[in-house]
């Protein structure tokens, strides 16, 4: 996914909105959700990542683009989605840690979501969240060889991407069975 939201525009739009939540931390929320909500909207996710909901019009890009290129990717079967992190030009340890936040963005989505209790999940959609529990914890790097940490987190990058397009394939009969939420209104 060639997405045409950046990872700093991200980061840049969640700071005016004063939001806490780190841009990777955002979408990974985004994504966990919808491997399991057919019916997640962005006004769901929005709801959780900022602590008011912008005014004005174009308030919510970039996150209206990230969100539906972020369905599309997930939902076509090409394999081209790619978790939203800092440019590769980046240091190597904001890059590491926002790929820590982004796992643990993508574990509270899937878990806040509330359908996962209710689905059965497959042995590798458990496997899948349990990785991606270790590289939530991922920190410093401390090879003597940058060439040596590159790969390395290209290659956690990699298993990311592929394991979150695995998820969301998995659970594809368990979004279509979740009910719409009620709504108290």
């Amino acid at each position: 996914m060639h997405s045409s939201v950046v990872y700093a525009d991200v980061a840049r739009a969640l700071a005016e909105a004063a939001s806490e939540v780190p841009a990777a931390e955002a979408h990974g929320c985004l994504c966990g959700a919808l491997c399991l909500r057919p019916d997640y909207s962005l006004a769901e996710w929005l709801d959780e990542i900022l602590a008011e909901l912008p005014g004005g019009t174009g308030a919510n890009e970039p996150f209206a683009t990230l969100f539906e290129e972020s369905l599309g990717v997930l939902a076509r079967p090409d394999m081209e989605f790619e978790p939203l992190l800092p440019e590769d030009d980046a240091d190597l340890a904001e890059r590491v840690s926002a790929l820590a936040a982004w796992c643990q963005g993508f574990l509270y989505g899937f878990g806040a979501s509330g359908a996962a209790a209710q689905a059965k999940l497959p042995e590798t959609v458990t496997e899948v969240l349990g990785d991606l529990t270790q590289l939530s914890h991922a920190g410093a790097v401390g090879s003597e060889d940058a060439e040596v940490e590159e790969e390395a987190y290209a290659e956690l990058v990699e298993f990311v991407r592929a394991a979150v397009q695995i998820v969301y394939e998995e659970l594809g009969v368990a979004r279509a069975g979740v009910p719409a939420p009620q709504s108290g209104h």
